[in-house]
């Protein structure tokens, strides 16, 4: 699947509202309220994605390229405080391509998704984009 917006920043400031610790739980509470996360975002570091109940995904960094690109992989989900790495989820790729350009930079999400969660992700990644940029020209 992919998603894309255009934002009036530069790179530098979209790579920051994404990653930032404010700024993430802003632009993500449209897929779950009170959304974290729980990383370094250092290349090989481990991630949770977790929502106000602490439950969520279980990942990695893949990849980070300040201002260009991350990569994370997904290994499955925590519940009830316990990861389970035997899920649907595992080894799915989210991306976040930044190519900036005459001020304005490009948002590019890929990911792997299944059936199940298509409608899903189409109709929520667009608010989600919509956020950031919102957060991205507003400072």
């Amino acid at each position: 699947m992919k998603f894309n917006i255009e934002i009036i920043a530069s790179a530098e400031k979209v790579w920051s509202i994404l990653w930032g610790k404010e700024s993430y739980s802003a632009w993500t509470a449209v897929f779950a309220e009170g959304s974290k996360v729980e990383t370094d975002w250092k290349k090989g570091s481990k991630a949770l994605f977790l929502d106000s109940k602490n439950e969520g995904m279980v990942s990695r960094i893949a990849e980070n390229i300040p201002n260009e690109f991350m990569s994370i992989e997904h290994l499955g989900i925590i519940k009830d405080g316990k990861e389970d790495l035997n899920q649907v989820w595992k080894g799915a790729k989210e991306n976040y391509n930044l190519n900036e350009k005459d001020g304005k930079t490009e948002l590019l999400i890929t990911m792997d998704s299944n059936a199940e969660m298509q409608a899903y992700f189409e109709n929520t990644w667009p608010k989600a984009l919509y956020q950031v940029k919102l957060l991205a020209e507003s400072e």
